[in-house]
């Protein structure tokens, strides 16, 4: 597994592992029962500490998206596609209500904040 790690990031290292595993589990590119790198192996791929890689995996096991096997490592646990999305959203509410509000609060109408969000939209694809 090949992870794009930066220091360089205002992100930690332990989100930047969590986000992107979540993002490949989340996206179907790792699949329900795959194996993860073990926490060793994870650390060396990416000149990371173990402690960094264990705390990242236990994230995403509080999250319920892996699972430990006593001597046999992590593996991704099997999620509807309907959780998946549920999963998403719930995220995307999360960060973005906080945001909104502040919008709202500055100012800005709902349309101004639409036409924002659909110009940050259009440019990602």
């Amino acid at each position: 597994m090949i992870l794009n790690l930066t220091d360089l990031s205002d992100e930690p290292l332990q989100a930047q592992i969590v986000r992107q595993i979540r993002v490949r589990i989340l996206s179907g590119e790792l699949s329900a029962g795959e194996a993860l790198p073990s926490i060793r192996g994870l650390g060396r791929q990416t000149q990371v500490s173990v402690i960094t890689v264990q705390r990242a995996y236990e994230a995403l096991e509080r999250d319920q998206l892996i699972h430990s096997r006593r001597g046999k490592g992590f593996f991704v646990l099997s999620l509807a596609s309907g959780r998946k999305k549920d999963m998403a959203r719930e995220r995307l509410y999360k960060y973005l209500e906080p945001i909104l509000k502040s919008a709202l609060d500055e100012g800005l109408t709902e349309n101004e904040i639409m036409e924002e969000m659909n110009k940050i939209i259009k440019a990602r694809t």
